[in-house]
């Protein structure tokens, strides 16, 4: 059973509680990690005075971690019937843990506190997605998904304005900004004890028990599994995107507009975020997806081929529709193909093997732009997102409305 859904019409039909609250939690929270991490480039190459490999270390290793944890925490949830208590651990460590990024005097030390503000992320985010497909009717759930993605790009976008603002007010200071960030994150973490309401999950509570890999991907079907194999391809060429930053600047784009061309990104996002979670409600989550990896396969292209400072505005705006198209619609996909009393469990899948990617994927990117340049770089990703489109397309997937 479903928490009730807002009855009324309008952009909140489908809506409930819980969805809406853990909504307004992503936009404290990422507005307060988007006053760092549009700086966190700058600050390595400028201030600690690293390369590009290092930087694509440091964001693998971070992203890896959190999708490995992703896993257990999603496999734990379903185990226990509880979903609450994961998400507020997690936000509650990364927000105390990324301000100390300011304290920072080698890149080593940005790396353990990267890894630990992901552990944070590790613990929230299976079940914090698990708890939004308990909370949604079916036939909402692009939506749903959507909307959470548009309120976290919102706090994308409020991050990197005030973080502009206080660094004129800072003269340039870099690691005042970062220790400012624990102001937003503290308010979403109260948001969570005091407004998220636990539905637990169908079924019957069960003991904890030792994680078991096989036992989770036996249970799955082979649609979900080959799905997952289909976003392990595509994932292979996705970087971080900290490189686009470090493009960015190498395009012309100043250290103090970095924060407002990630602005002009996130605004794209969020526009297109809810419309994309709709459009796969009422044709199909697989046609979304291919087309959003088909505009990423053309931004990365673009970047590549890039020679002019307006050029990283232009494909910055267009890399949003990318977001706006897969980012929500990708884990309505997930949701669609779990199994009621696995959702976390096949949540911490779906992340895990987004994780297996990370790491290698960033590390490559890196490695072949210091030694190929960047248009191998990023013809690399091209290609990788144009292979994974070919594979989606050729892949059985039920409409939403067959979802029962």
């Amino acid at each position: 059973m479903t928490e009730t859904a807002t009855q009324s019409g309008g952009w909140r039909r489908g809506l409930t509680r819980n969805v809406v609250i853990l909504g307004f939690v992503s936009l404290l929270n990422d507005g307060a990690s988007e006053m760092i991490y549009p700086l966190l480039p700058a600050f390595l190459t400028a201030v600690l005075g690293v390369g590009p490999s290092v930087l694509g270390i440091i964001e693998g290793i971070a992203e890896s971690t959190a999708s490995l944890l992703k896993l257990y925490s999603g496999y734990l949830s379903d185990r226990v019937k509880k979903r609450k208590g994961w998400i507020v651990a997690g936000y509650a460590i990364s927000n105390v843990i990324r301000p100390l990024i300011a304290f920072s005097t080698s890149w080593l030390q940005v790396l353990a506190l990267r890894f630990s503000d992901r552990v944070g992320k590790g613990l929230r985010t299976s079940p914090r997605d698990a708890i939004i497909a308990d909370s949604t009717p079916p036939e909402f759930r692009g939506k749903a998904y959507g909307f959470h993605r548009a309120m976290d790009h919102t706090g994308a976008v409020v991050g990197p304005l005030a973080a502009t603002a206080l660094l004129l007010a800072f003269h340039d200071d870099v690691k005042s900004i970062f220790l400012l960030s624990f102001i937003p994150g503290l308010l979403a973490v109260a948001m969570l004890l005091f407004g998220l309401r636990e539905k637990p999950p169908e079924g019957p509570r069960t003991a904890p028990a030792s994680f078991n890999f096989r036992s989770a991907w036996a249970e799955m079907t082979p649609g979900f599994r080959k799905y997952l194999f289909i976003l392990l391809i595509f994932t292979l060429g996705n970087s971080t995107d900290a490189f686009l930053l470090l493009r960015a600047q190498q395009l012309g784009v100043s250290v103090a507009l970095l924060p407002v061309i990630w602005v002009v990104l996130h605004i794209v996002k969020m526009s297109f975020s809810v419309p994309g979670g709709i459009l796969s409600d009422r044709i199909g989550r697989k046609k979304v997806i291919a087309a959003g990896w088909l505009v990423y396969a053309a931004v990365y292209a673009g970047f590549g081929l890039a020679s002019a400072y307006w050029h990283a505005w232009a494909l910055f705006a267009v890399y949003g529709i990318y977001f706006g198209l897969t980012e929500g619609v990708e884990k309505a996909l997930v949701a669609d193909f779990a199994p009621a009393h696995l959702r976390g469990s096949s949540f911490g899948l779906y992340h895990v093997v987004v994780g297996v990617g990370a790491f290698p994927a960033s590390l490559l990117f890196g490695l072949v732009w210091q030694r190929f340049g960047s248009t191998a770089a990023f013809g690399m990703g091209a290609g990788l997102a144009l292979l994974a489109s070919a594979m989606l397309a050729g892949l059985a997937v039920r409409k939403p409305a067959e979802v029962k």
